[in-house]
């Protein structure tokens, strides 16, 4: 069993902490009294680079990691740049776990992502459907590398006695998403394409796909809640996934973040276009079964959450 953290008496290393899960963490952090958050933004510190990476973890020297660093994307990102997705994803989580084994570090969390499961997986999907059928072709190169994070994760524990572990986050949303079109996951890109279609009095807008897959969908506090959980309960090799628990299809999610925005045209979809994997919902019993439930309901979530884009991006 690992010995249960004091938050005020530790100083905890949140790599990504500017991002949408990392800032997450930072105030779920500071409102349990953590002793002190380090982080660096990406202009600070770039977490591919291994020198620059192992000489600022080193210098820091805090008690506890948490890597939620990432490069993240949609479908289209994902399908444009596999090669980016791949490279960049191992090098910031090896560099970073590197660097706190270097200095000795027991407790460690990673984050991945529920992309890592098969495209086929039964649903919902268990934590032990990992590596167990061929993953979705949009999103494969991103969930290879968090894959292997996983079995790095793994490796260092049986290696090393390590306490380090792994948490399989669904669908995230909330503050300091990335709602470039470009590049954002749906629910983001949703709140900006309604949003400007409303400001702009556009009759229609139209979306990727048929509208059919469902999807879950969690917010980033719900998520840092349990970060913080795992950190003082669990000591498992397996992953352990989190989520909300129930889905719902992309159709109904456009049709809510509609209301939410106050966009009132046609939505046309353009089947023309992927879907990307049919369902993606996690079986959360494991970590439910530690005592954690989610609390933010999808419709206040969204509602907080564009009431953040309109203050801070629109």
């Amino acid at each position: 069993m690992v010995q249960p953290i004091n938050w005020p008496d530790v100083k905890v290393y949140v790599a990504g902490h500017n991002g949408l899960v990392g800032s997450a963490i930072v105030r779920a952090l500071e409102s349990a009294g953590v002793g002190e958050v380090v982080g660096w933004r990406s202009s600070e510190l770039d977490l591919t680079d291994r020198d620059a990476t192992m000489d600022a973890i080193t210098e820091a020297r805090p008690d506890v990691v948490i890597d939620a660093a990432a490069k993240v994307g949609g479908i289209m990102a994902n399908s444009t740049y596999p090669v980016e997705f791949l490279k960049d994803n191992v090098l910031i989580q090896t560099n970073v776990m590197d660097a706190a084994h270097a200095i000795d570090i027991d407790r460690l969390l990673f984050l991945g992502s529920s992309c890592i499961y098969p495209r086929h997986a039964t649903q919902p999907i268990r934590e032990s459907s990992l590596m167990t059928g061929p993953l979705e072709p949009t999103n494969q190169a991103y969930a290879m590398a968090k894959i292997s994070g996983i079995f790095y994760i793994e490796a260092h524990r049986t290696e090393y006695g390590r306490h380090w572990i792994s948490a399989m986050p669904t669908n995230l949303y909330g503050p300091k998403d990335n709602f470039d079109l470009e590049t954002s996951h749906v629910l983001p890109a949703f709140i900006r394409r309604f949003h400007e279609a409303k400001t702009s009095g556009a009759a229609t807008v139209t979306v990727w796909g048929t509208g059919a897959p469902r999807r879950e969908f969690l917010h980033v506090d719900d998520l840092a809640q349990a970060c913080l959980m795992l950190l003082q309960t669990y000591d498992s090799p397996e992953t352990i996934n989190v989520g909300w628990g129930d889905d719902l299809p992309i159709r109904e999610l456009a049709e809510t973040v509609a209301s939410v925005v106050g966009y009132a045209g046609d939505i046309e979809w353009d089947t023309s276009k992927p879907d990307g994997m049919p369902r993606k919902l996690l079986d959360t019993s494991r970590i439910n079964a530690l005592g954690w439930q989610p609390t933010i309901k999808l419709r206040d979530g969204l509602t907080s959450t564009y009431e953040w884009f309109v203050e801070n991006v629109a």
